[in-house]
């Protein structure tokens, strides 16, 4: 097998248009497309939904699904806030500020520039309470052939100590 890139990722929605509208206007994505169904296609079940469609550039498309009868969404629990999120890349560290000027002005808290050693990040959260990432690299070719020279390694000390490995701690030291 030989994947050919993720299709679309997709989460749900309190409200369709409220979601289409917001992405629109604060991340610049196309509205593609939408689909709504009486009838779920995979299971056959009984339950109206409205699936949205939107472009996330590269290629890539974040859908989202309205569930009217579906009890209210809600998160896990027993996942920190931080943990679950949708990143995207921006351009560049300017444009980065730039947004996050303009979510401030339209009244969105955004948190950030965090450093994360190969790219810096803001974090603010769509109407759904779905936590976004927006992320401007900076990080070298250099940068990105150390971390992988050490990935297996990396994941080998986790899965036996479940602490913390220092073979990247480089990335958040001075």
């Amino acid at each position: 097998m030989s994947l050919q890139g993720i299709h679309h990722v997709a989460y749900r929605c309190r409200d369709a248009r409220e979601t289409v509208d917001f992405y629109r206007q604060h991340l610049g994505m196309d509205f593609k497309l939408a689909i709504a169904e009486d009838r779920v296609p995979s299971t056959g079940a009984d339950d109206p939904y409205m699936h949205v469609f939107l472009d996330a550039g590269g290629g890539n498309v974040l859908a989202f699904f309205e569930l009217p009868t579906a009890p209210d969404m809600d998160r896990d629990r027993n996942t920190p806030e931080w943990v679950q999120h949708i990143a995207f890349r921006v351009a560049d560290h300017a444009e980065l500020l730039a947004t996050k000027a303009r979510l401030e002005a339209a009244g969105i808290d955004v948190l950030g520039p965090v450093n994360h050693g190969i790219f810096d990040s803001i974090y603010f959260f769509d109407p759904n309470g779905h936590r976004l990432e927006l992320a401007a690299d900076k990080g070298t070719a250099e940068d990105l052939e150390r971390l992988r020279a050490v990935a297996d390694d990396m994941l080998e000390e986790w899965s036996r100590t479940r602490r913390a490995p220092r073979h990247a701690a480089w990335l958040h030291e001075d």
